[in-house]
């Protein structure tokens, strides 16, 4: 059997998303930083949380930053995704589009806290499942 780089590990992931889940909250306290910008960080949370799942049940995956992808591979596996985990999709729309000057609302406060807590809860979740 071929062994994991050190980079594909479970660990390698959770390490990578508790650091994003704990610079979005950060970034919602620190004048000057921009909504939007905590919540990609929330998104990111969850993708590699995620993916750090789906790295232990040995479930291949894309790059993607797309959630519902990650999400859908687990449940096709047969894993029992909380509907709280399985509506994290939502987050997708903070992966790219907000990260660049365009055409969409503005992200408020209540939006980035409410991301914050759902990457909160997905990377609970993530977590007891691993063990």
């Amino acid at each position: 059997m071929n062994e994991m780089k050190p980079s594909e590990t479970p660990y390698f992931w959770m390490e990578k998303a508790h650091s994003d889940l704990q610079l979005g909250k950060a970034a919602l306290r620190t004048p000057g930083v921009l909504a939007e910008d905590a919540c990609f960080h929330a998104q990111q949370c969850v993708e590699k949380a995620l993916k750090g799942l789906l790295s232990e049940l040995e479930i291949p995956f894309p790059r993607t930053h797309v959630l519902e992808v990650l999400i859908d591979l687990l449940k096709a596996k047969g894993v029992d995704v909380p509907l709280i985990v399985d509506d994290s999709f939502e987050l997708t729309q903070y992966a790219v589009i907000t990260r660049y000057p365009g055409e969409w609302e503005p992200v408020t406060k209540e939006e980035t806290r409410k991301a914050l807590e759902r990457a909160t809860i997905v990377l609970k979740w993530v977590e007891d499942t691993i063990e």
